[in-house]
């Protein structure tokens, strides 16, 4: 998703006008907005106006949230349906979140094409004999929406519940968004975060272990960071065990961290570590639900020590492991890995403006210049960042020319120190190997 500030409104109100205009969708539209909730809700479809589609796909597009109110008439406007397709192209493309209410109309009826909408599409079906393929996008919107967490009227005691029940997934999913999208500047970083919940399986009552993996700076702890602070107070201890590789070297390192592991999980003094841990604390801890994040770990005997497998922790306890060495998480056995690849261009141009310009666009006189750093940083964040910040100065193109023609020869001390440590804990023969490649130079003769 998007960085906030690229946002216009925190709600797109999708609904049909002679449905629910001046009853549920007015109470809404006032609830929200007395929460200084930034909604948009289409005023002009009353007076039998119309704004343009390029202007409503743009305020679509410009919103954080889309609200589908689904109602007995809704799939009778075709102005809807295609309102519906868009939010989910958003909701596809920007990860956009949809939240579906199905008012006075049951949820299998919206899935299936039933009863109102049955005969919503026998009509769509004559009126667009020669666009049959515009009415299947629309039958597949429709079900596809359904499968999204949403509301139902007939599931609330009043209209005033449901209303309340909407406006509180609304805010609770603003303030996440609000993390997530600027947590560190990442963009995309939603999405990304999605992708770990998935494999964390939260609803499952098993202990799992997942690993995030990937190369120096390209954001494994900046995800683990945001979820942590999403998720960490659905259990009974957590801990954020940050920079192991580096605390684990200082002399009794990891036994030191071994003693914080604990005392942070439960929220008392713990003196003793190792094999000595009293057996009635071990016994605690397996009744424990907990949520352990392991960040930047580079030997298995760190997670021996810290995680110590499965057994020390209680039902649905979770732990993640961020690491460079995809080797340490094989070793340890760890079935749930996810592989944090680098930004694609469009993520890539937003997050490297963010630095540059202080916002996630261009301008057009910098815009080829901006597009050959996003090349040379081939879509690695903290590359993109480190440039970015050291071009913000620079406001005259001469300048970035002059840059641009150094980045061939040198590179920011930032980036440097990052990627060495990936290289520095290589084995002896495989930096060899490494340095031999670095150095084949493009073009020039091979000596055998």
């Amino acid at each position: 998703m998007a960085s906030s500030s690229s946002f216009k409104y925190d709600v797109f109100l999708s609904f049909r006008g002679k449905d629910t205009r001046k009853n549920f969708t007015s109470h809404l539209f006032d609830a929200l907005d007395k929460k200084r909730v930034n909604t948009f809700i289409d005023k002009y479809i009353s007076k039998g106006e119309r704004i343009s589609t390029d202007l409503l796909n743009e305020i679509i597009e410009g919103s954080k949230i889309s609200i589908l109110i689904f109602s007995q008439n809704y799939a009778d406007s075709k102005w809807c349906l295609d309102e519906l397709v868009k939010i989910l192209d958003c909701k596809q493309k920007k990860n956009q979140i949809v939240i579906p209410v199905f008012y006075s109309v049951r949820l299998s009826d919206v899935r299936n094409q039933t009863a109102s909408f049955y005969n919503a599409f026998v009509q769509h079906e004559k009126d667009f004999k020669e666009t049959l393929e515009r009415v299947e996008k629309w039958k597949t919107a429709l079900t596809e929406a359904s499968y999204f967490c949403g509301h139902e009227s007939e599931k609330s005691r009043d209209e005033a519940e449901l209303v309340n029940a909407i406006v509180a997934d609304v805010l609770n999913k603003l303030k996440a968004i609000t993390f997530s999208t600027d947590f560190n500047g990442l963009v995309g970083i939603n999405w990304r975060i999605e992708k770990v919940k998935w494999l964390l399986c939260m609803g499952l009552s098993d202990i799992r272990i997942v690993g995030i993996w990937g190369m120096g700076g390209i954001g494994k702890t900046t995800i683990a960071e945001a979820l942590f602070n999403q998720i960490s107070k659905e259990f009974e201890g957590a801990c954020f065990m940050a920079n192991v590789r580096e605390e684990s070297e200082k002399g009794v390192g990891l036994s030191n961290l071994q003693k914080k592991l604990l005392s942070q999980l439960l929220q008392e003094k713990i003196e003793i570590g190792g094999p000595n841990i009293p057996q009635h604390t071990k016994d605690r801890l397996r009744h424990m639900k907990v949520f352990i994040v392991l960040d930047d770990v580079n030997k298995f005997r760190q997670l021996e020590q810290l995680a110590g497998g499965i057994n020390p922790f209680g039902p649905g306890s979770r732990i993640i492991i961020t690491t460079r060495d995809k080797q340490v998480l094989d070793r340890y056995g760890v079935n749930h890995i996810y592989e944090v690849t680098a930004m694609n261009n469009d993520e890539a141009l937003k997050h490297f403006c963010n630095f540059a310009f202080r916002q996630n666009h261009c301008p057009q006189e910098f815009t080829m210049l901006s597009q050959m750093v996003i090349d040379y940083a081939k879509g690695h964040p903290l590359a993109l960042k480190v440039l970015g910040s050291s071009f913000r100065p620079k406001s005259r193109l001469s300048d970035w020319e002059n840059a641009l023609r150094n980045l061939r020869r040198i590179s920011a001390s930032d980036i440097y120190d990052v990627l060495k440590i990936s290289y520095e804990e290589l084995e002896w023969d495989v930096k060899d190997i490494f340095l031999d490649i670095a150095c084949f130079f493009k073009g020039v003769m091979k000596i055998v």
